[in-house]
């Protein structure tokens, strides 16, 4: 399988699951208003990261901020659970949010695809 088709299943999944946050994100609306504008953060980057999986290429810079920021609310989780500051069950996120980090940046396009405007008649 091409480096390009592992992106792709590698974007979609995430998307997946990014965008089922959604469900979680009713329930802590009025419990946990802090927790679920992060939610709704995860769920709109869910949705890009489905429509980034038809040309990654082209969605280079979303593919690498969500990389990079998996890694840093990983490490940040990561942290804060190690300090008990959050319940030690947080490091099984640290460790999702740390794999989606490191594969996306394995995976991610090299070069992104320059847009040449259509040349006028």
């Amino acid at each position: 399988m091409s480096r390009e088709r592992v992106l792709k299943v590698v974007l979609i999944v995430v998307g997946l699951i990014f965008s089922a946050l959604v469900y979680p994100l009713t329930i802590f609306v009025r419990q946990e208003p802090a927790l679920a504008m992060m939610l709704s953060l995860y769920v709109t980057l869910g949705i890009f990261l489905l429509l980034a999986a038809r040309r990654p290429s082209a969605n280079r810079s979303l593919i690498a901020f969500t990389a990079w920021s998996s890694l840093v609310h990983a490490g940040l989780m990561g942290t804060q659970a190690f300090r008990n500051m959050v319940q030690r069950g947080e490091l099984w996120g640290v460790a999702v949010l740390a794999i989606i980090g490191v594969a996306l940046l394995v995976l991610a396009p090299a070069t992104s695809v320059e847009r040449v405007p259509a040349a006028v008649a």
